[in-house]
């Protein structure tokens, strides 16, 4: 077949003239030399044929434009510097993280160093193995996009892996591959449910409070509002009334009568000693405290929150039983208040009522599954404390709970404690935690002090515990009165 080199476009020139002359540098080149130069190799070699169709040539320099173009022309502008190298380190680890890759070449990138920790996937696809409370540090593991979409991860897995060698300038050390998630091979995460496609139901498998005869606050507390796996109970509190000594008892009890339970203690807007106690008062191997204390950013505790719910939330969907003591929902309220959109609307106080949704959510997690696995929260609202936004986001919260502990201020000033208001406190499907004996015996002693003052009933109540040493006693007795 005869070309006709004038027609060809320069380009096509030029790549024929690299291709069947070996010209490594055809730009220097006009058409007409080009041409000529074609012309006179085509009739000295007229016995081989070199002839290629116009069609082939052009795709034959379409590849080498494809190839000489820069691919990162061809990726959207990213939004600044971070997630630009986070981009960039997400196609190199790509190619080396592939599951087809050979043992032999994953050894040479293994940099024989194991990262453990919660996982955090970012908008942008990659993710982070936090470690130190849930949050960004300075060592902190990359994880590629390519192994979050393989072994589907989400916010909330803890994961472990083997770390790759670093190279040159890179900030993060990156995750080679994943070896669990959750404490289970990865591969077996791959398809589990949902969190949100789990079938709530009341609770109906009771938390035990219950470990010394004088521990007179949990006797009162499971006697009077008993809690059960799945619960969503809130302590009201007025400020020194014991809600903090309150909720270290029964962390300490569930460690001690539920060993199996997944325990964590999330403190936002605390006093910084208040959590160094708590840290040493709380003991158990399956028990964590995540804090952000009133010192940091409305931002961090927004951050913490929404971590520890995720991570509760991954637990759950593996059918393991999670509590959660959440010390206080009202501050966590308050700084969500100060750090989202104005929706331009205000309630008494200066509340957004947008500032509720992640708070109620957070609570509204809570729940017994019928699959199996629960989460449970108790969390701490404040009253009386002379701020009107408090008294707002209580009311909002009121009757979204199916377990109030209320705690009375009369009682606090008498220095009687524990400051139970036993007639206003209680839970809703009762019938379902109790006892025939204890569901009679708690019907009995609301109607005998129903027109009683607090103060003289809670008085009445822990001298009876000082003569008995459980509630099954106690229950005998109230039922002999």
């Amino acid at each position: 077949m005869n070309i006709d080199y004038s027609k060809l476009k320069v380009s096509e020139l030029r790549a024929l003239a690299q291709s069947e002359l070996g010209i490594q540098d055809a730009k220097g080149f006009l058409k007409s030399q080009l041409v000529d130069l074609l012309t006179k190799n085509k009739v000295e070699t007229k016995s081989q044929s070199v002839e290629k169709p116009v069609k082939e040539v052009k795709q034959s320099f379409s590849k080498a434009e494809k190839e000489k173009k820069d691919p990162e022309a061809e990726k959207p502008e990213l939004t600044d510097a971070f997630s630009q190298r986070e981009e960039k380190n997400s196609r190199e680890y790509k190619d080396e993280n592939d599951e087809t890759a050979m043992p032999e070449e994953m050894m040479k990138l293994d940099s024989g160093n194991i990262a453990y920790g919660l996982l955090e996937v970012l908008p942008d696809g990659f993710g982070f193995i936090r470690s130190d409370n849930y949050m960004p540090g300075e060592n902190d593991v990359y994880v590629a996009p390519s192994q979050i979409r393989r072994f589907q991860l989400q916010t909330g897995d803890i994961i472990s892996g083997n770390i790759r060698k670093s190279k040159e300038k890179e900030k993060f050390q990156a995750l080679l591959y994943v070896n669990t998630v959750n404490g289970q091979p990865a591969s077996s995460v791959i398809g589990r449910p949902r969190f949100e496609d789990l079938t709530p139901i009341f609770p109906n498998e009771r938390i035990n409070l219950n470990t010394e005869p004088n521990n007179y606050s949990l006797r009162l507390m499971d006697f009077i509002a008993p809690i059960g796996k799945g619960q969503r109970g809130m302590i009201v509190s007025p400020p020194k009334a014991g809600k903090t000594t309150l909720l270290k008892k029964v962390a300490n009890a569930i460690t001690q009568n539920h060993p199996e339970i997944n325990l964590i203690v999330l403190l936002i807007d605390e006093r910084p000693e208040e959590v160094t106690d708590i840290k040493r008062s709380i003991h158990g191997q399956k028990v964590e405290v995540i804090h952000s204390t009133f010192d940091e950013l409305p931002e961090h505790h927004k951050r913490v929150a929404e971590m520890v719910l995720a991570r509760a939330q991954r637990m759950v969907e593996q059918k393991e039983d999670v509590v959660i003591l959440l010390d206080s929902i009202t501050r966590l309220a308050r700084a969500y208040n100060l750090i989202i959109p104005s929706s331009g609307r205000t309630l008494s106080g200066g509340l957004d009522p947008a500032a509720l949704y992640m708070p109620k959510k957070f609570f509204g997690a809570a729940r017994n599954i019928e699959e199996g696995g629960s989460l449970t929260i108790l969390a701490t609202a404040l009253v009386d404390t002379g701020s009107k936004m408090d008294d707002v986001i209580f009311e909002e919260f009121k009757g979204t709970g199916n377990m109030e502990l209320v705690l009375d201020r009369k009682l606090q000033e008498k220095n009687i404690f524990p400051a139970i208001d036993i007639t206003k406190s209680g839970t809703r499907r009762d019938d379902l935690l109790y006892v025939a004996d204890e569901m009679e015996a708690t019907a009995k002693l609301r109607r005998m002090t129903n027109n009683m003052r607090s103060e003289d009933v809670i008085e009445g109540m822990l001298r009876t515990f000082a003569t008995t040493k459980s509630n099954q006693e106690y229950c005998k007795r109230v039922l002999e009165m």
